[in-house]
């Protein structure tokens, strides 16, 4: 049995920008100045912990942290709010993965509030039977750890799961996990994907994607 794992931010929703304009509000708030190019290099993949703590490059306490991460997703959710929509063709390729039966996660750095925003507000949560979020784990991508933690409640051998990313650091962490991986060209240039071994096809959106053929193609030697 074949499982789709699939990351949030940017595979299901093209929000990414929204991340990144949310982000540069609050660093020019903190009087840091930061290109969305060199704040994507360096931060891809993380959670935000991480993301404060190499970014600002200053102790800070459980209490601070978690106040600018609740800033950060607030500002978030009200860029992007008008703007939320899935990437286009993702429903029909849901509906068909699930025709087939096929065992659905989402692995995502995004905490309860920012996954409730997205999966509940394009109603699409009843496609997941497992939702795997930053809360559950110890280590943010490119470690493995949450791709593994979704096979493992699916009931699903890693090397039977296909990872749906955007991220370098996601693709990284779906080949460290034994993963194959589908790259969505929405945050990184689509050349920057074709390189990696774990990626089977890189896309644009869903449109050109069919559930079917990804399994014909995985069953390829």
């Amino acid at each position: 049995m074949i499982a789709f794992l699939f990351d949030m931010d940017g595979t299901l929703v093209h929000s990414m920008p929204f991340h990144i304009r949310a982000w540069m509000q609050l660093l020019g708030e903190l009087g840091m100045q930061m290109t969305p190019e060199e704040f994507l290099r360096q931060t891809s993949g993380q959670t935000n912990r991480q993301i404060l703590q190499d970014v600002l490059r200053t102790p800070l306490s459980d209490v601070e942290t978690e106040a600018l991460a609740e800033r950060k997703e607030a500002l978030y959710r009200s860029l992007y709010r008008p703007h939320l929509q899935p990437i286009a063709g993702l429903v029909d390729f849901l509906n068909e993965a699930r025709r087939l039966h096929l065992p659905m996660a989402v692995a995502t750095a995004a905490g309860k509030a920012n996954r409730d925003f997205v999966l509940e507000g394009l109603g699409i949560e009843s496609y997941f039977s497992v939702v795997v979020g930053v809360e559950e784990v110890q280590h943010g991508k490119p470690h493995p750890e949450i791709f593994l933690k979704a096979a493992e409640r699916l009931g699903v051998a890693p090397g039977n799961c296909l990872v749906f990313e955007d991220a370098l650091a996601g693709i990284e962490a779906a080949c460290r996990a034994g993963m194959r991986a589908v790259a969505l060209a929405t945050s990184v240039d689509a050349r920057e994907f074709q390189r990696l071994p774990a990626v089977i096809r890189v896309v644009e959106d869903y449109t050109s994607l069919r559930p079917q053929s990804l399994l014909e193609l995985l069953a390829r030697p």
